[in-house]
């Protein structure tokens, strides 16, 4: 593959140790297979029209990529990009559809995916008049508890459990100008979920995340990952979720709404490789370099 040299873009607001980590992991698995991949901050391109013209300037590039590992959630650089000719590492779309909560679950909607009840609230301005009608509808639909999630947020710092009425209209208030949704609880699944990671339509590593504090089994709030080996249902729906948006690499998380049946709880356009690598063993940027090396 000597020759073909492709951008790893980061958000240039995500220069933690951890994260900077993960890069090395792709950059190693690349530089094995004699694959170019070059850093590159999205905050480090200037993109635009100019002259009626698609424009990308930095300070970095001198000529655009072969391929883009797309690390990132900046929609607008992604189709820049695209609409440029560069092969995107997983595409625009599937990250805007998978950045996106309420979105993901409308795309996937009568596609064969079970999915938690969702309603996705309306957008709203401040000043808004009691909602007592509203709510009384968010609540006949999905009961207590319930749970809230904003629609843009990772690691699960950004999913509330609301148990009443009073705390409804509470996180109600809270997030009247964030985009946001309410879902049904999957109880049997509290503070236990599956991450199941795919790379072009097939499966290459998965785990279970536990958590005996938290409804949510996010390792970065506190969850514990171990290496499983899921229930046949589980894989079949995880890969019915790869097939029905067409990506390249997917993270998705699966809950349990009893013992042997899968419920989508999210899917995740970059997620991170490190948990799952250290308690399967499984390099997933080494699945990923080839696979990208495969589509070039």
């Amino acid at each position: 593959m000597t020759g073909i040299t492709g951008w790893l873009i980061v958000n240039g607001s995500l220069k933690t140790d951890t994260f900077m980590e993960m890069v090395d992991h792709y950059k190693k698995a690349a530089a094995q297979v004699e694959l170019g991949l070059e850093l590159i901050f999205n905050n480090e391109l200037i993109i635009g029209v100019g002259d009626d013209q698609l424009f990308l300037k930095g300070a970095k590039p001198s000529q655009l990529p072969k391929f883009v590992l797309f690390l990132d959630k900046d929609i607008r650089l992604a189709m820049q990009l695209e609409q440029l000719g560069v092969r995107v590492f997983n595409s625009a779309r599937v990250i805007e559809i998978c950045d996106d909560k309420a979105k993901t679950f409308q795309y996937l909607a009568g596609k064969g995916i079970h999915m938690p009840n969702t309603i996705m609230a309306p957008l709203m301005f401040r000043g808004v008049e009691k909602e007592e009608e509203y709510l009384l509808q968010v609540e006949k639909i999905l009961g207590y508890p319930m749970v809230v999630k904003e629609c843009y947020g990772s690691f699960g710092e950004q999913v509330y459990l609301v148990t009443n009425r009073e705390e409804l209209a509470a996180k109600r208030k809270e997030l009247i100008t964030v985009p946001h949704l309410y879902q049904q609880y999957i109880g049997y699944s509290k503070g236990k979920d599956i991450r199941i990671y795919i790379v072009g339509n097939e499966i290459v590593a998965t785990m279970l995340r536990t958590s005996e504090t938290d409804f949510r089994a996010n390792i970065n709030n506190g969850g514990i990952g171990v290496a499983y080996e899921p229930p046949t249902a589980f894989k079949l729906l995880a890969l019915e979720v790869s097939k029905a948006l067409g990506a390249d690499f997917l993270g998705i998380d699966l809950l349990f709404e009893d013992e042997e049946t899968p419920i989508l709880c999210e899917v995740n356009s970059n997620a991170h490789i490190k948990a799952i690598q250290s308690c399967t063993g499984v390099n997933v940027a080494e699945k990923i370099i080839s696979h990208i090396i495969a589509q070039l």
